[in-house]
């Protein structure tokens, strides 16, 4: 249970409501909710500095649409609006491509701009960017100032990075606990996850010019040292065979060691008795030095460049992500406004909800298409229900603004479930409107839901230029690189040790992109999840490639040359990986053997 988020989403939009309310601002209040939910939605477990860019980012492109929405809304005709809603619908949709990050701003720009638009309010532009950005801080200011769970060992900044580095460490454990198991695959993907969760929390900016440099240093440190105990841990997975049951005693004091923020004590060494064990025990010994330096490479940065986040933008897949959000945004617009001018309109006040709903219903990385409609049409009939009963029933205004004050702590707890989101998001959109001064819009609500989800249905299916799944297959390219990389690094017989952790952290967290990417398609309707048949396959063997290079990687350390094994091994998953790249129609590049 995330109290400390349910108690964050308690504090801001409800009080920022009664605030203005109090001051006879209202509208203003309703302005600053509504920025205040969106952080909410994003007010993800992590770390505090973490939560500087997954909060802050999204918002400042938040109160950027907010910006252009309004002022296009009332300079603009109802066709030249939609046309140029569409087009920022296009390019929200590709830069979403990129990254949760992205993908996060790419719909707060596109929500605050059909609200913008079409919302009826007394606030010039800048004034409502002003007040969204404020009631989005005000959330990233509770974030960052209350405590947490934790957050009593040490640093008080540093406590969701305690959280995640010890994780790795834990991970480690539970790895080396299920060598020559069947678990060892799903042990290793964990690990994986756990690094990645751990480098994000890590890659957070800093909260001052000058940080706790002992504190930070130590956990870098920390991070850094977890690395080469990953592989030697992998190496020993794939080799399959049996280690003795103290070998995970070791990274599981180190895990206790960074949770209380102590020092790790006597560790108890493994038998020095293959490759992977010498280098296990090695990896503990160079860990205890860190641990006790508290300095360390900084290897928590992924270091990609803008150059090397361009392609999933203007790439198939960033195209192909566009152009669908981007016509889904501009469908629902027109129609909002279609219906807005005619006799109808007394039934229609709030068309701006249409084009919203249709944005968090086609966005591709939020789940698959015909799962996300279901779901919403089952949240909004809940939410809609919920609503128009409790309005019947409690008195105004301090009624909504204690719904707003439940709905904003339950969010935190609904984000588990798209349809448990959408229900308490359409209580609080709902009372929210109502406190502005607008009469009861359940029923209105609930035909906007209905509308932007046949929008969606259509244009979700119909066929776009270019092949269809190119969104997977630019991410199996980019992990196919990072293998192949990463591969060429351990035969190239460098010892450079610290980039052959980068690569291999980057070719191992590439392909969990990849695999969750392979996941949502997989799950669509069969008209589309057939455009990314073998794609799995594909992926499970550049991860075996990669788990080969790992064992490879350290019984070079322990000999100087590859066993038989190793190269035999190499040349059935390169010859593999060609028959199933061949069948899901995907370029890699070539892959390096050794001699």
């Amino acid at each position: 249970m995330p109290w400390s988020a349910v108690v964050r989403g308690a504090l801001t939009a409800g009080p920022l409501l009664l605030a203005a309310v109090l001051a006879g601002q209202a509208s203003a209040g309703v302005v600053a909710a509504v920025g205040a939910m969106l952080a909410g939605i994003n007010d993800r477990p992590g770390s505090r500095r973490s939560s500087v860019k997954r909060i802050g980012v999204p918002a400042l492109a938040g109160a950027g649409g907010l910006l252009a929405g309004t002022y296009a809304g009332q300079h603009l005709d109802a066709v030249t609006l939609t046309l140029v809603l569409t087009g920022l619908g296009c390019a929200a949709g590709g830069i979403s491509a990129v990254g949760p990050v992205a993908s996060a701003s790419g719909t707060q720009v596109l929500v605050a701009a059909a609200v913008g638009a079409g919302m009826p309010l007394p606030e010039p532009g800048w004034q409502r960017s002003l007040l969204f950005l404020a009631g989005a801080g005000w959330l990233l200011a509770l974030r960052l100032a209350l405590p947490s769970p934790g957050s009593r060992a040490g640093s008080f900044r540093f406590d969701g990075e305690r959280a995640a580095v010890a994780e790795v460490y834990d991970a480690v454990a539970a790895l080396l606990d299920a060598v020559a198991g069947p678990d060892a695959t799903r042990r290793r993907a964990a690990l994986t996850a756990a690094l990645d969760q751990a480098q994000d929390a890590l890659a957070g900016p800093r909260l001052r010019r000058y940080a706790s440099s002992a504190a930070e240093r130590r956990l870098h440190a920390q991070y850094a040292a977890a690395l080469p105990l990953a592989e030697a841990a992998t190496a020993l997975a794939w080799a399959g065979e049996p280690v003795p049951a103290r070998a995970g005693e070791g990274p599981r004091r180190l895990a206790a060691a960074v949770r209380g923020n102590t020092h790790t004590g006597p560790l108890p060494a493994p038998h020095r008795t293959a490759p992977g064990l010498r280098a296990l025990d090695d990896a503990l010994l160079h860990a205890a030095e860190a641990f006790d330096r508290g300095e360390g490479a900084a290897l928590h940065a992924r270091g990609r460049t803008v150059r090397e986040l361009l392609p999933a933008v203007f790439g198939p897949g960033g195209r192909e992500y566009g152009l669908r959000a981007g016509l889904c945004f501009g469908a629902g617009a027109a129609v909002a406004q279609a219906l807005h001018h005619t006799h109808w309109s007394g039934h229609h006040q709030h068309w701006y909800w249409l084009p919203a709903t249709a944005v968090f219903l086609v966005k591709p990385d939020l789940g698959p298409l015909v799962s996300r409609v279901l779901c919403r049409v089952a949240g909004t009939l809940l939410g809609a229900l919920l609503f128009a009963g409790c309005a019947a029933a409690l008195p105004r205004p301090a009624g909504l603004i204690a719904l707003v004050v439940v709905s904003g702590a339950l969010i935190p707890v609904a984000a588990r479930h798209f349809a448990a989101q959408t229900a308490v998001v359409t209580v609080l959109v709902l009372a929210l409107v109502m406190a502005g001064g607008e009469p009861q819009a359940s029923l209105s609500r609930i035909g906007e839901t209905l509308l932007a989800c046949a929008i969606v249905l259509i244009v979700g299916h119909l066929p776009v230029p270019g092949r269809r799944g190119a969104g997977v297959r630019d991410r199996l390219a980019t992990a196919g690189g990072a293998a192949q990389a990463y591969l060429a690094h351990v035969l190239g017989g460098s010892g450079d040790r610290v980039t052959r952790w980068r690569l291999r952290r980057e070719a191992y967290r590439t392909l969990a992109e990849a695999r969750g990417a392979i996941a949502l398609a997989s799950a669509e309707l069969p008209a589309l999840a057939r455009h990314t048949e073998g794609a799995d396959e594909l992926a499970a063997t550049l991860e075996r490639l990669v788990d080969t290079t790992t064992a490879c990687a350290v019984h070079l350390d322990d000999t100087g040359r590859l066993s038989p094994r190793h190269t035999r091994r190499l040349a059935d998953l390169r010859d593999e990986v060609e028959r199933r790249r061949e069948r899901v129609g995907l370029r890699l590049p070539e892959l390096p053997l050794a001699g």
